[in-house]
């Protein structure tokens, strides 16, 4: 063993404060890892874990990137809280074009929060250096601490690249592969310019992507941040923010820490999933998910992200107003997301029911669509779709498309061929029509051709009753029937002498000047229904001479 060149300095509580309490569970301290291999170019990270009878020996963490020189071991590696930003400058990397995540020169001391000790094997332009970092050494340390180096300098063909494995772990469970591959697709946006991977004790090997950030989640809508109304030009963060807001079928469980937006800065996680609203109460909360990247905080001259990277100094004042503008973001989902939702229910409904809600709601008069649509936004609510649909079918049959009992019971003559002028809303034309319609029927019955007044005096007659009416309604063998038979006269009568005459002479809006109201229509249409089923069983004699 030769004398180890390498020395880190130090206070010891520092270990203790911003290592061991700082990250105390695996996957942020191999986030750790993985944002160095990242600066460091490298283009395929393997997080590998080691068991024995299922109880957890060892991690390695193995990258290919650029690896550290004997020099830079000392100068970089070793030193604590040493900012690489300003002492190498902020540019991007030379084989990527990456831009430096690190930046307090922490993260390293994570890994003392899993295990006791780390060992470094790191190779550059064909020379390996090996060196170990120990728990109870460093704690024994007086401010200088040599750390074991059993290799320096040694030549090597191996490639560029860095293995760190920690030994001595704290951790007494088995270890959980799928579950630390998702926990560190929650920690980073991953490019196309890297692979990372965790291989389990098994051998198999498990990629990280973004896809797996939300792969437990059953998702229902998405929003782009791209699109120009999230951030318009001319908004203080045009350019700047990039990301995906989603929405989930069901409520994401508290536990899984995806409920909110997470931002990212730098390809890696800054601020844990938060809604940026005090106001929070509305149910669209539990639904929600989704990232934001924010690169441009990392050029903020004050340092606004925590160390351990879960917060941001919101009180600082460009971060105030980016709050409020991510909580605008997130308002604008929230409108979108019930109107999508809503249309999503009302279209499940359609294929459930056969019921098509918006156009029989449309249908309705505003009082009525009102109460109507209460019941059904409440039916349709979560889980409840199948158990309610026979209400919902039945409250349909209770007030169908067009509701008013008017229209329901017209007589399918009249209503049949004044459909399209009522839908329309030409109140006006379909009582116009209607009148026509009762002279066209009267003019088969019969076969007479006049029409108006002249042809309803013709054929249901007028006192005395001298000769049989041609349209006989009754027997006329009480005065009860002969009433009726007058009657139908005298209401055919003003039909054609009140409505259709001067509607037949003049524009309607000439002649009513006020609205022609749906009710109106109605109303008319009412009275020929009545007087069109009279004729129903009428009897039709042959005019007398």
């Amino acid at each position: 063993m030769i004398d180890s060149p390498f020395e880190m300095r130090f206070d010891p509580r520092t270990i203790k404060h911003l290592g061991v309490r700082m990250y105390s569970t695996l996957p942020p301290a191999i986030a750790e890892i993985i944002a160095n291999a990242y600066d460091a170019d490298a283009s395929q990270v393997t997080v590998s874990l080691h068991e024995e009878g299922g109880k957890p020996i060892s991690i390695t963490v193995s990258d290919d990137g650029e690896g550290l020189t004997r020099e830079e071991i000392n100068d970089k590696f070793l030193v604590i809280g040493r900012n690489r930003r300003e002492s190498e400058g902020d540019t991007p990397s030379p084989k990527f074009a990456r831009r430096l995540i690190g930046k307090k020169g922490l993260g390293k001391l994570a890994l003392f929060g899993l295990a006791k000790t780390i060992t470094i094997a790191t190779r550059h332009s064909g020379r390996r250096n090996v060196f170990v970092l120990d728990w109870d050494d460093i704690n024994a340390a007086e401010g200088v601490y040599r750390p074991i180096a059993p290799e320096v300098d040694i030549p090597t063909t191996e490639p560029n690249g860095t293995d760190i494995a920690l030994t001595g772990l704290k951790r007494k469970t088995p270890f959980d592969a799928e579950g630390l591959a998702d926990s560190l697709s929650r920690l980073f946006i991953v490019d196309d310019t890297i692979n990372l991977y965790v291989e389990a004790s098994n051998g198999d090997r498990i990629a990280i992507d973004n896809r797996r950030m939300f792969r437990t989640l059953d998702i229902e809508f998405k929003w782009n941040l791209s699109e120009a109304r999230f951030v318009p030009e001319g908004s203080p963060f045009y350019g700047k923010l990039a990301g995906e807001l989603i929405t989930t079928t069901t409520p994401i469980a508290p536990s899984s820490g995806l409920r909110g937006v997470t931002l990212f800065s730098r390809q890696k996680l800054v601020n844990a999933p938060e809604y940026f609203s005090s106001s929070t109460s509305s149910h669209f909360y539990q639904y929600l998910t989704g990232w934001i990247s924010v690169d441009f905080i990392d050029e903020i001259n004050e340092d606004v992200i925590s160390t351990n990277r879960q917060s941001l100094d919101w009180e600082h004042p460009e971060m105030t107003v980016l709050r409020s503008f991510l909580a605008g973001i997130v308002s604008q989902v929230n409108t979108d997301w019930r109107r999508l939702r809503k249309e999503k229910k009302e279209e499940e409904l359609k294929q459930t029911t056969g019921i098509d809600t918006k156009a029989w709601m449309n249908t309705m008069p505003v009082d009525v669509k009102a109460s109507a649509s209460q019941i059904i936004e409440s039916l349709g609510g979560e889980d409840a779709l199948e158990k309610y649909t026979p209400v919902i079918k039945a409250l349909h049959d209770l007030v169908p498309e067009y509701p008013l009992l008017h229209w329901r019971h017209l007589h399918e003559k009249v209503r049949n061929r004044v459909k399209i002028y009522y839908q329309t809303k030409l109140y006006g034309d379909a009582a116009s029509q209607s009148v026509q319609i009762f002279c066209e029927i009267i003019r088969s019955l019969t076969g007479r051709t006049d029409d108006g007044a002249d042809l309803v005096n013709s054929v249901f007659g007028s006192k005395p009753f001298n000769q049989p009416p041609q349209l006989q309604l009754n027997a006329l063998s009480t005065d009860s029937e002969k009433s009726i038979q007058e009657g139908q006269g005298h209401l055919s009568r003003g039909v054609i002498s009140g409505f259709r005459n001067p509607l037949a002479h003049a524009p309607i809006d000439s002649t009513v000047p006020d609205l022609f109201s749906e009710l109106d229509c109605l109303d008319i249409l009412s009275l020929v229904s009545y007087l069109v089923t009279r004729l129903d069983n009428a009897i039709v004699n042959t005019p007398g001479p």
